[in-house]
């Protein structure tokens, strides 16, 4: 694996839900792609659809059409608990309520996850501290959620993500919930995924601010991608721009 490598692509991601008698069109035939070592940023107002297109992508949310390849595997095709493993030995997810265990340390959020992964006791426990060590936890390794700030409860979402050392990092508006200053804290580290880890970084986020971390910032809208830049210049030339529709379809069932 080298940096600038696809780690993941999609074509034609499709996906409605229904609503009564209605069916409301959510992803509308979207090209996806994104690269080891880069942060990129989904960007759009709410309802755009930016978490169903994580969903899709990390094989959580079966897209009604279209194709997801990650890491040269076809994760659709998986059966369910295939692709139940292949989420667990290459993906992390951060998301923006934290998903901790009220009565678990911090060291412990972080084990558990190492040991449905096949890591020995001891194993676990060193790489649990490395990864929170990493995030700068390392003297608050033996407090309880209800103890940690909302900025180390999501550090500790992070040592749990990077433990596993993925190749896939998914985030889900990791900041929504912290005050500005954290949350460059939190986008800082997941920048560090991707330059140090290798990890492809993909962030579902509405905070603007947030864009000038970004590798990639693509916008998207009503389900499609409406723009897909590079902040530092070169356009990537990939995922083409998809046409812009302002109203959002509903399909009568």
């Amino acid at each position: 694996m080298s940096a600038s490598e696809t780690a993941i692509a999609a074509h034609g991601l499709y996906k409605r839900f229904k609503t009564g008698r209605t069916h409301i069109e959510v992803l509308k035939r979207v090209d996806f792609d994104a690269l080891h070592g880069d942060v990129t940023m989904v960007m759009g107002p709410s309802g755009s659809g930016k978490s169903t297109l994580v969903a899709t992508l990390s094989g959580l949310l079966k897209p009604d059409e279209g194709q997801v390849t990650a890491l040269s595997q076809d994760i659709w095709k998986l059966s369910g608990g295939r692709r139940d493993r292949f989420r667990l030995d290459h993906c992390g997810f951060i998301f923006q309520g934290f998903n901790l265990f009220p009565a678990l340390t911090a060291r412990q959020q972080v084990e558990i996850i190492l040991k449905y992964q096949g890591y020995a006791p001891g194993e676990a426990r060193r790489k649990a501290a490395d990864a929170l060590t990493e995030v700068g936890l390392e003297m608050r390794m033996n407090m309880r959620p209800s103890e940690l700030s909302g900025g180390e409860k999501q550090r500790v979402a992070i040592a749990r993500a990077l433990a596993k050392d993925p190749r896939l990092l998914f985030a889900d508006e990791p900041t929504s919930a912290l005050d500005g200053e954290n949350g460059q804290v939190v986008i800082k580290l997941l920048q560090r995924a991707a330059r140090q880890h290798g990890a492809a970084v993909i962030c579902v986020t509405h905070d603007p601010r947030l864009e000038a971390y970004a590798d990639r910032v693509i916008h998207l809208e009503d389900g499609r991608i409406l723009s897909d830049h590079r902040p530092g210049g070169a356009d990537p030339a990939r995922a083409p721009a998809q046409p812009d529709h302002a109203q959002a379809h509903v399909v009568r069932a």
